[in-house]
């Protein structure tokens, strides 16, 4: 079930009811919504062992309408070696790049990948981090429009830029603020990583294995039901309030590897009714770099 709110009705040619859809989104609302000149899909794929594996999918075949957006180049800054392999993306710039793809205020953007909304929660959360609430998920994923029997295209959309205006929210903290609040009762620390990870096992991605002191481990994966569609809100909800153990939501920060994964854990958190935590924005990529930094292993 898609999850929206309604705004003021707003009458143009073919739809009289203005909805705003920011959590999710399931096939059928999108797919009777394709044509609708207020709605924008994007299409995020990425594998991060295979960066150039989003364009070929999207090239071979796509949701009819949908944008390309690339992790690393739109939906990430430049790395130094010391703030993360995902840093966040210059405002300024990642703002034009929404107005150029057709992203203005009264714009409604539904977001997909076919890696369980790992990369799609990245760019849910980048949108609502500079005040732009109308962004969900295609519930599912591209899986589940594909078994719905939808169409895919390779005819590229055309583009119609708006303005898009940036107004950026307190939805992020940086490392200093970590460290200076670890195993306090004032910050509740959450990492999205696969358990094995979090246990400082198998890890092949970041140079260092382990994990933040006073963090607790809760995959991304987890929020998710075995058809890749999100657990209903009051399972997610019961879910979450036995993680968060007492801590109200605005203590609560989420972190993984590099700033990406994590979004999905927020992104069940606001589906549960528990708005107001942030994401630890360079991760455990950006701790492990400072030899300085605890580790626990």
């Amino acid at each position: 079930m898609s999850r929206c709110s309604i705004v003021p009705t707003k009458r143009r040619p073919g739809w009289t009811t203005e909805v705003s859809y920011t959590t999710l989104v399931d096939v059928a609302t999108l797919q009777a919504h394709l044509d609708d000149p207020n709605w924008l899909v994007v299409d995020v794929r990425h594998q991060l062992s295979d960066t150039a594996y989003g364009e070929r999918a999207y090239a071979a075949g796509h949701i009819p309408g949908a944008v390309f957006l690339h992790c690393d180049r739109d939906l990430s800054g430049p790395m130094n070696g010391k703030n993360g392999r995902h840093p966040l993306p210059d405002i300024e710039q990642l703002a034009q790049r929404f107005g150029d793809i057709g992203i203005g205020s009264t714009t409604q953007v539904v977001v997909y990948d076919d890696a369980q909304g790992m990369i799609a929660g990245r760019l849910w959360w980048l949108l609502r981090w500079l005040g732009h609430d109308a962004v969900a998920l295609l519930d599912g994923g591209l899986q589940a429009w594909q078994a719905a029997g939808s169409t895919m295209t390779e005819l590229l959309p055309m583009l119609a830029p708006r303005v898009f205006v940036a107004r950026p929210r307190q939805a992020w903290v940086g490392a200093d603020y970590v460290l200076e609040r670890i195993e306090t009762p004032y910050m509740h620390l959450v990492d999205a990583r696969g358990p094995d990870r979090f246990r400082g096992e198998n890890e092949t991605i970041d140079p260092v294995g382990g994990h933040i002191p006073g963090a607790i481990n809760r995959c991304f994966k987890d929020n998710l039901q075995a058809d890749g569609r999100f657990k209903p809100a009051a399972q997610l909800r019961t879910e979450w309030l036995a993680i968060l153990a007492g801590s109200p939501p605005d203590q609560v920060i989420h972190q993984c590897g590099s700033g990406v994964s994590a979004c999905l854990n927020i992104l069940a958190m606001e589906i549960a009714g528990l708005s107001g935590s942030r994401l630890y924005a360079g991760s455990w990529s950006e701790w492990c770099a400072d030899p300085g930094r605890p580790v626990v292993r």
